[in-house]
């Protein structure tokens, strides 16, 4: 009897074109050997052009979500990505608080098209998730937003959060990813950049990745570099659905 697979919960809002949000964690998830459950916190029309709409779902609801999950089948791992109000960030927060399991939190801000999906009083309650989460995953932007280098390293008390630094979205041929923890050497991933306009979704893609490696049991450099090379074979294998920025492929396995 082959080992039971890593039980990932994905809490996340979902996209109705398939590239990301809840549809890329699962794909992910599952191409990775694990387990993919879902908390969904918002449901978006949305394709590879951008996002006309949004429809949150209601704290209690995404919160009766995560609590059927984890009565039940239990988690490996977490990995929260899109939450859509402050309320829901805050009810999120309180049901992980005492999980004792890895937790990526992907602080999505603006989608790969551009369109906002966080307003300030949302970013303001990632605070919280940042304090609880094993690892946060921002872009440059959505770095910069959060204080920078030296705001991540303020928090919590002084000790600072681990993040991971990514430069997908910064300019030049090489992209560079930077680990940061407290008490330990910085980790950095450099790598050339795979030129293609169908990027959407990678973030979810690899903080899902992440999550889905650390339930496995892997130690955090190793998950993230396995996550990374998950990720550029996804864009490397990417079918160019729609006219916009499109998904990546899934189904590349390494």
């Amino acid at each position: 009897m082959s080992a039971r697979p890593a039980r990932i919960l994905s809490i996340a809002g979902s996209d109705s074109s398939g590239g990301a949000g809840i549809q890329a964690d699962i794909k992910t998830i599952t191409m990775l050997g694990g387990y993919a459950m879902t908390a969904i916190t918002a449901v978006t029309a949305q394709n590879t052009r951008g996002v006309r709409g949004v429809e949150s779902l209601s704290p209690d609801f995404v919160a009766a979500q995560i609590d059927a999950c984890l009565e039940d089948i239990g988690a490996d791992a977490v990995k929260i990505g899109m939450l859509g109000s402050a309320d829901i960030a805050e009810v999120v927060a309180d049901r992980l608080e005492d999980l004792g399991k890895p937790i990526v939190f992907d602080p999505v801000m603006v989608a790969t098209s551009g369109s906002l999906l966080a307003d300030d009083a949302t970013i303001a309650a990632f605070e919280w998730l940042m304090e609880i989460a094993t690892l946060t995953t921002p872009n440059v932007t959505e770095l910069a937003a959060l204080g920078g280098a030296d705001g991540m390293t303020a928090r919590n008390d002084g000790r600072g959060v681990a993040y991971l630094a990514k430069g997908g979205d910064a300019d030049g041929p090489m992209v560079e990813d930077r680990l940061v923890r407290p008490g330990h050497e910085d980790k950095v991933w450099s790598d050339a950049r795979i030129v293609t306009k169908h990027t959407h979704g990678t973030g979810c893609t690899l903080s899902s990745a992440i999550a889905t490696n650390l339930g496995r049991g892997l130690a955090m450099e190793a998950a993230i570099a396995e996550a990374r090379l998950y990720v550029r074979e996804a864009l490397k294998s990417a079918p160019g659905f729609g006219f916009g920025n499109g998904p990546l492929g899934h189904q590349a396995v390494r």
